[in-house]
C-alpha cells in the first residue's frame, strides 16, 4: 500500500506526550506511533458500530478451583457460534491463562467476556480486538 507523507503541528506538550509514547511503546519512530493510533481508533470505532471483529479473551485463575473450569466450560460452551478455539497454559502449579480466540459482532465478544470475567476466582481477565476486514 502506498505511504503518503503530511505534517502535523502539535503543541509542545502534546510533542513531549507523543514522544513519551513512542519509548514506552517501543515504537520506532513518531509515524509509526501515529499509525498505530490510528488504527487502534478505527478499531475501537468498528467495535461501537458492531462491526465483525475478531479477538482474544485472555484469563488467569486457579486451576486447583474446579468451580472455576466448570463454569468457563459451561459459558463457553453456551458461545460456540462466536468462539473459534481456547487454550490453557499452566503458569505455576495453581494458576493457569486461558486464551479463548473468538469472532463475532463486537457487542456478542463484548458480552461474552464480561461473562467471562465476571466468574468468581478469575483473577485477572481482557478482552483484546481487532477488525476482520
Amino acid at each position: 500500500m502506498p505511504v503518503s507523507r503530511f505534517g502535523v503541528s502539535l503543541e509542545e506538550d502534546l510533542l513531549k506526550a507523543l514522544d513519551e509514547y513512542v519509548k514506552e511503546n517501543n515504537f520506532a519512530n513518531r509515524s509509526q506511533a501515529i499509525r498505530f493510533l490510528v488504527e487502534k481508533n478505527l478499531v475501537e470505532k468498528k467495535w461501537k458500530c458492531d462491526n465483525l471483529v475478531a479477538g482474544a479473551v485472555t484469563l488467569v485463575y486457579n486451576a486447583k478451583k474446579r468451580e472455576i473450569r466448570s463454569k468457563l466450560q459451561d459459558i463457553e460452551a453456551e458461545n460456540t457460534e462466536i468462539i473459534l478455539s481456547s487454550q490453557i497454559f499452566h503458569l505455576t502449579p495453581e494458576n493457569c491463562l486461558e486464551i479463548v480466540a473468538v469472532q463475532g459482532p463486537s457487542f456478542r465478544l463484548t458480552e461474552l467476556a464480561d461473562q467471562l470475567i465476571a466468574v468468581k476466582g478469575i483473577q485477572h481477565g481482557k478482552l483484546n480486538m481487532s477488525k476482520v476486514e
